[in-house]
């Protein structure tokens, strides 16, 4: 296998590539007023901040920390199952452009509907632009990484699948959730069959995705969709 495909899924190259858009996010975030930051905060952002808060993490810079505990496990995986640490600049630049690609994909795929994987409550247009790069890093990060490891465990713990069953059954279940996700809460669309049968078909395109290119890939691909979609809205 090409080298570039071997790596780029790994935990270390995931957690460097999407760096850019937590930064891009979280500066978006602040540099809001108090009182549009609570609203314009990603739905899944804010459910992990409340889950956080219960155990006394809680605060505006708490990310940072995160962020460098991450670091930290990404590079002990990356030492244990990849063997390899070195991280070449060009598969990168690569990682980026395959993103752009897999965006294109998904938005030819869901082009009938110029769907929002998100939510965009916000009224300014780089508010929106905030809101779609944190539905690429905070749903990816908690719908696919988070979600499908809890629920595969649990699947694993009850019926005894292999890995490969419950991770797939698991990612299923997910992007169910993830569809649902967008209609609860006072920002949340009203609820339509059609609509839920689409963001859960984006879910298991996503999930697809995620399995196949790795945390990284899947955050930029969805937040570049949701992009052009809010490029293809506000110029029309």
């Amino acid at each position: 296998m090409n080298p570039y495909w071997r790596s780029t899924p790994s935990p270390l190259y995931s957690f460097l590539f999407s760096i850019p858009l937590f930064l891009i996010y979280e500066i978006g975030i602040l540099l809001t007023s108090a009182d549009d930051m609570l609203v314009l905060r990603n739905g899944a952002d804010a459910l992990m901040r409340q889950i956080l808060a219960t155990f006394g993490v809680s605060g505006l810079y708490w990310m940072g920390g995160l962020f460098f505990v991450g670091f930290v496990i990404a590079f002990m995986l990356q030492r244990k199952f990849w063997q390899e640490t070195r991280v070449h600049g060009d598969y990168l630049l690569l990682m980026m452009g395959e993103s752009l690609a897999w965006s294109v994909v998904i938005y030819y795929f869901m082009s009938n509907v110029s769907l929002l994987l998100m939510n965009p409550t916000g009224s300014l247009l780089i508010q929106r632009v905030t809101l779609a790069v944190g539905a690429g890093i905070y749903e990816e990060f908690f719908f696919r990484v988070l979600l499908i490891a809890g629920i595969s465990a649990i699947l694993g713990f009850i019926f005894q699948w292999p890995d490969k069953t419950r991770n797939w059954a698991a990612m299923v279940i997910a992007a169910g959730i993830f569809s649902s996700f967008h209609f609860i809460g006072e920002y949340g669309d009203f609820f339509s069959f059609n609509i839920f049968m689409i963001r859960f078909l984006a879910g298991i395109a996503l999930g697809t995705l995620y399995f196949l290119r790795g945390f990284g890939i899947t955050a930029w691909s969805h937040a570049i969709y949701d992009l052009i979609v809010l490029t293809r809205m506000t110029t029309q």
